[in-house]
């Protein structure tokens, strides 16, 4: 990976992971632990929030760089491999003072990473084996995801996750553009695409109160609205991005086609 690549990816990262560290800190002051219980907001908690925050959806970001921006800003979702799965939203919840995780949870959840990325890395053969098998893992943990989610909790907190996927875009999109801007040496447009909620991130929930039983009364709530934050921020961020691409991101005009040039004998 180029310089490029490496600073673009790791400014992204820290600064999504920043905000909703921050975001998380804040919450913790005003949402109880068990999640708010009455009116508009019920339902909300603090991990449906750090879930649906902390994570980008990698495959998004690459595509809608390849578009708006270059090879190199495509490239820089190869360090938002980090934040998949529930590791970075328990480092979250455990440094806000939400939970408290063994060590061996946090090396659970990274090692099968790891090791994944030794092999790729070692082993060409083994990378391109295991690449095949992730479209066919897809439909089994989506089926098996949905089966597990409540339709009336996605009904009544239909609503609210909306609300929640454009807070995502606002809040951590933001903070991205400057960051992009200031340190990563863009013009802002790889930040407003780093700023969705990850589809990963739905199965979040589920996994950390399978860890942590404490957070088992508000997993399911937690998993709608981040399922809901996921299908709005896939929706809304392509536009946005667009949208600003063309109007900061110095976007080439289409150039006339070139008339053939004349011989003179």
């Amino acid at each position: 990976a180029t310089g490029t690549v490496i600073r673009k990816s790791g400014t992204l990262v820290i600064t999504k992971i920043a905000v909703a560290w921050a975001v998380a800190m804040i919450c913790a002051m005003f949402i109880p632990e068990d999640g708010i219980q009455t009116g508009f907001f019920a339902g909300l908690s603090v991990l449906a929030i750090v879930s649906a925050m902390d994570m980008t959806n990698g495959g998004l970001y690459a595509s809608l760089m390849n578009q708006y921006g270059t090879k190199e800003e495509s490239g820089a979702f190869v360090l938002m491999s980090l934040e998949s799965g529930p590791l970075m939203t328990m480092l979250i919840l455990g440094s806000a003072g939400l939970a408290s995780f063994e060590p061996h949870h946090f090396v659970g959840a990274i090692l099968p990473f790891l090791i994944g990325f030794a092999l790729g890395n070692l082993n060409h053969d083994l990378r391109d084996f295991f690449s095949k098998a992730t479209p066919v893992l897809i439909p089994f943990f989506g089926f098996a995801l949905g089966n597990t989610i409540n339709l009336k909790v996605i009904l009544d907190t239909g609503l609210l996750g909306i609300v929640l996927g454009v807070a995502v875009i606002v809040i951590t999109g933001i903070p991205l553009i400057i960051a992009d801007r200031v340190i990563g040496g863009g013009n802002g447009t790889a930040g407003v695409a780093a700023s969705s909620a990850a589809g990963a991130a739905v199965a979040n929930p589920v996994i950390i109160a399978q860890i942590n039983p404490a957070f088992e009364p508000v997993a399911a709530s937690a998993t709608a609205l981040v399922a809901a934050s996921v299908i709005v921020t896939a929706i809304l961020v392509p536009i946005i991005t667009a949208l600003y691409a063309k109007r900061y991101g110095n976007m080439p005009e289409t150039q006339p086609e070139p008339k053939p040039i004349e011989m003179n004998h």
